[in-house]
């Protein structure tokens, strides 16, 4: 048995020495004897045939610790991990069937991905021409600064996960185009652009998962960014899935002491650090080792927020999120957001339309208590800024949709309502229309 060394979180806790990590992929999952006991010849091939577009990877922990393998095609998790057949259009999933049973070079393969790849929308809103910074006249690769509070980082060594959800908007990331990637090791460059962007008081590392990263090197970069002790800078934000896809991660991988001191570190300083943890589905909390790790990572002052989109086959019931938020409450996460799937990657299979969605958030916040609504949504991530549906209103002698921006790419967007057409199907912002016969909405008149 291996035992955590530190006396202060949790010295008691125990796990087995075998419990070490292990990915599955679409090399090696057929491995698995769930799949080859769950699953049919026809379910694996399709996962094989969709994970040639996006990408697929799990681990040892998801699979034996969280998916119902008595009736995976139902369970959250296993459709958070493994590709389904309808996450790509018939007309692209026959195109690369076809493509595996011919006699096509690898080359010619490798295009027809890449062809597939460039009709999903592989950088939705903006994230490599409008989002990327600049700075004497070179863009950084690496740095997004949309938000003029906030400076998104990164870190190359960080850009790969415990594990692929399924419906994840950074998918490009993982599929071994580097034209595609954002990513940087440049802490000196990084560095820079902090002294000469006063406005930053916030800095969130993603991915990818920031912490899959060994803590030397996510120490390198806080270490660094801590020691200059700039007056603006108020908090530092990781985005992760570890918590639930890998919570070892924060109870015994051989540094995840050295992870947590980091954390305490970083609270002493006085920086108001936030763990930033997805969570799509509440059975991802109902796990001992997943609690535990979080009681560890808020032993050391850190605040642990939840936010998740809204995903049709995973969580579009409003009992599923009245649970998730009653439990992650008695857990003392706070929730923070939930998104629509951005316009990207699997989106289609995904989508939920802005009503149905309002209407989920709104009958779940309504049986829980304040601590719980905490959480705002639904909100769409877009190239102009996060857009909060507010509902349905009664104007002019029409039914019209009610938006506010809670954040925008320009400042005084933030908090300006504005109104849309009704409409019961749309799920994005390219769906709606301006109301009262508007041509454009005002952020869409700045170019």
């Amino acid at each position: 048995m291996y035992e955590i060394s530190t006396n202060k979180y949790f010295p008691e806790f125990k796990i087995n020495q075998s419990l070490r990590y292990k990915a599955y992929h679409s090399g090696n999952f057929k491995e698995l004897r769930q799949v080859r006991e769950s699953l049919s010849p026809k379910q694996i091939r399709d996962i094989e045939i969709v994970s040639k577009v996006l990408p697929f990877r799990t681990n040892n922990f998801v699979v034996e610790q969280l998916i119902d393998w008595d009736n995976p095609l139902e369970d959250p998790i296993f459709i958070l991990n493994f590709p389904q057949k309808e996450m790509l259009s018939e007309k692209h999933y026959n195109i690369i069937a076809e493509a595996i049973s011919s006699n096509i070079s690898s080359s010619e393969f490798r295009e027809i991905i890449k062809s597939i790849v460039n009709e999903l929308n592989p950088h939705p809103g903006g994230q490599i021409d409008k989002n990327t910074p600049e700075m004497e006249g070179i863009k950084l690769n690496g740095l997004q600064h949309k938000y003029k509070e906030t400076l998104l980082i990164f870190p190359k060594q960080g850009q790969t996960c415990h594990a692929y959800c399924t419906f994840c908007f950074r998918w490009p990331q993982f599929i071994g185009d580097n034209n595609l990637k954002m990513e940087t090791d440049n802490i000196e460059m990084v560095i820079r652009y902090l002294i000469h962007h006063p406005e930053i008081t916030s800095i969130l590392f993603t991915g990818g998962d920031p912490l899959i990263m060994r803590t030397r090197i996510i120490e390198n970069y806080v270490e660094r960014i801590i020691d200059l002790n700039l007056p603006n800078l108020v908090s530092i934000r990781f985005g992760t899935k570890a918590l639930t896809y890998w919570p070892l991660r924060f109870l015994t991988d051989n540094d995840a002491d050295d992870l947590l001191r980091l954390f305490e570190k970083i609270v002493r300083r006085g920086y108001h650090l936030s763990i930033m943890a997805h969570i799509n589905h509440y059975k991802e909390l109902r796990n001992d080792f997943v609690v535990r790790a979080i009681k560890r990572v808020q032993s050391t002052g850190a605040i642990i927020r939840t936010q998740s989109p809204i995903l049709n086959h995973i969580n579009a019931e409003k009992h599923i999120w009245e649970i998730m938020l009653e439990e992650e409450t008695k857990l003392n996460l706070i929730p923070y957001y939930m998104f629509l799937p951005r316009d990207t990657g699997a989106r289609e299979y995904f989508k939920v339309p802005l009503i149905k969605a309002w209407q989920i958030y709104t009958d779940a916040v309504k049986n829980v208590c304040g601590l719980a609504r905490t959480i705002r949504g639904p909100v769409m991530s877009s190239q102009f800024g996060k857009i909060l549906f507010l509902g349905i209103t009664r104007m002019c002698d029409e039914f019209v949709k009610v938006f506010t921006m809670i954040q925008g790419r320009n400042n005084d967007w933030v908090n300006k309502p504005f109104f849309a057409e009704y409409n019961e199907n749309a799920g994005w912002i390219d769906e709606i229309k301006p109301a009262f016969g508007e041509d454009k909405f005002f952020f869409q008149l700045e170019k």
